[in-house]
């Protein structure tokens, strides 16, 4: 597995009416390998602009973004993402999806038939193999998004908001299969989110980002025991420790 390194990242974007918007201002922190970090801020805070600089969607205009050691300069074959929107096929069944980075990769057709199968079944679709992704509800739809990006064997998850759309018990359900997904795999998995629970239910460290310009305001390790009881009073104290950093100043 592979770790990340966030260095002093800054980006500005320009308006249609030629405005300089900063989205990112010297954002810097580390991602262990094989670790689970969320962050976390409020609209406007540049979480997704720096998911899309870590996937080498888009350039950084300042500093740099390390994966294994080494510079990020676009996508590449060791980091698997999964977005909040509809990134399926929608022509390709459940197992035309999760099989096409193999495909694409060259490899024969009865061994990738083999191994979209395997992580169907890791992800709860066996059965649904044949299924149009028209036809899964929300949480299927995500589990089918994340078979497909584990499939080609990542070392690192990228993950923007991925669970957003789902009704608050898909949601909660989704969250506990990607613990058991996580644990199982030992992926490094970097996880955007807005929701203060579900990164103390989800990480082993949580990056708290300022509203624009995006600054780290806080870099926290969680060490709660697992599985979580979102009930529980060490629980609620780590989510009131987020909420905290949130409204306090950044820290550049």
């Amino acid at each position: 597995m592979l770790d990340i390194s966030i260095d002093h990242v800054y980006k500005t974007w320009k308006t249609s009416g030629g405005r300089e918007v900063s989205a990112l201002e010297g954002a810097s922190f580390n991602v262990p390998r094989g670790s689970f970090c969320c962050i976390v801020g409020p609209s406007g805070s540049g979480k997704s602009t720096l998911f899309d600089i870590i996937a080498g969607l888009i350039p950084a205009d300042e500093g740099q973004v390390l994966v294994g050691g080494k510079a990020v300069e676009g996508p590449g074959a060791e980091r698997g993402v999964v977005f909040q929107g509809q990134s399926l096929f929608p022509w390709r069944t459940v197992q035309g999806n999760v099989e096409f980075g193999l495909a694409a990769r060259g490899m024969g057709r009865a061994e990738r038939q083999k191994i979209a199968r395997s992580f169907i079944e890791l992800v709860g679709l066996s059965g649904f193999e044949d299924a149009l992704p028209s036809t899964l509800s929300g949480g299927m739809y995500q589990r089918a998004s994340v078979a497909r990006s584990l499939a080609t064997s990542p070392d690192i998850l990228l993950m923007d908001e991925p669970f957003g759309a789902l009704d608050a018990q898909s949601r909660e359900m989704m969250q506990a299969e990607l613990i058991r997904i996580w644990q199982s795999q030992g992926t490094t998995i970097l996880f955007i989110t807005h929701s203060v629970q579900e990164a103390v239910f989800l990480a082993d460290k949580i990056i708290v980002m300022s509203a624009r310009p995006g600054r780290v305001v806080s870099d926290m390790e969680v060490t709660l025991p697992r599985p979580r009881d979102r009930t529980g009073a060490d629980f609620g104290q780590v989510m009131r420790d987020v909420y905290e950093h949130l409204h306090a100043p950044a820290v550049v």
